[in-house]
Order: C-alpha cells, then structure tokens, then sequence
C-alpha cells in the first residue's frame, strides 16, 4: 500500500514526541494529499482516538453567540480532546481548518502546542514547508500562516501519501 511509509513515519514520530516538550506531530501535506488516510490507519493500527475537528467544534460553537466564540475555542478544543481521548496517551486530529478561522483569532500552532503538554497530538496540517517555515493557506489567502519549523515534529506528505 502506498501509504505504509507514511503510516510508519506517524508512528516513529509519535514515539520520538514522548519525549519532547511539546508531543504534537505534524501530518503536513496539502489537500488530496492523503492526511486522512494516513490519520485514519494510525487510528486503527494504535486505537487512538481521531477526532474531527471542524465537526466537533462547530457542533459546540452553535451553541454560542458568536461574539464568544473566540475566547471560547480554546476551552471548546481542550474538551473535544478530553471527551475522545480521555484516558488514551494520545489522539489524532483531522479537519482542522475552523483552528484558522480568523474570526476565532486563535494562533493554531500555538493551540496544538498547548494541547500536546499532556498527551501526544497528531495534527493534520494543509499546508508545506517552504526553506525552514512551514505554511499554512496559498499566498494572498487570509488565513495564511507561516511559523519557524520549531516545536513540533512533522510528518511531510506529498500527493499520493508519499512521506518525505
């Protein structure tokens, strides 16, 4: 299968994460390039927990008028985390373009960062890496982000879930 390569970078991550400040591992690529595939076999393979988080933020936002739902998100992620992966060392996050919506202005790096203190977090990520910045959005885009490749670890994917 062409995603074993992939599937098996993820993991050896996940493993070198333990050790780390921050246990967030990146699966960057962009769109089509297989990240959900590759989150959904790691899922299977470890039984961790795959939460998606466009659904389920969204689904806790609704409830919420919009001028608080800012300076809620961050509360609103932590308990998507901890209601999927409550008692697992680990979880798998897919769908997380709504962590860029600028009207949460939320910097999603750092929220995934946050996140990983207690438990590893695999994090799909749409973008790539350009030099020693990883990207998120084309440029022009307005949710496009660009951070220094520190503080994470990163699995990066190419179209047909190829790791490199």
């Amino acid at each position: 299968m062409q995603f074993n390569h992939a599937i098996e970078a993820v993991v050896d991550k996940m493993r070198q994460a333990a050790g780390c400040y921050h246990r967030l591992v990146l699966v960057v690529g962009l769109a089509g390039a297989g990240k959900t595939c590759v989150l959904e076999s790691v899922s299977k393979r470890l039984a961790v927990p795959l939460v998606n988080v466009n659904l389920e933020l969204s689904r806790q936002m609704l409830e919420l008028p919009a001028a608080q739902r800012d300076s809620r998100a961050r509360r609103l992620l932590e308990s998507c985390v901890e209601n999927r992966g409550d008692s697992a060392d680990a979880v798998l996050l897919d769908n997380t373009e709504l962590l860029f919506d600028a009207g949460l202005r939320q910097d999603p790096l750092r929220l995934l960062q946050g996140l990983s203190r207690n438990k590893t977090v695999v994090s799909a990520w749409t973008g790539a890496f350009e030099g020693d910045a990883l990207l998120y959005a084309a440029l022009g885009h307005p949710e496009r982000c660009r951070y220094a490749n520190e503080g994470f670890l990163a699995v990066n994917l190419q179209a047909g879930g190829q790791a490199q």
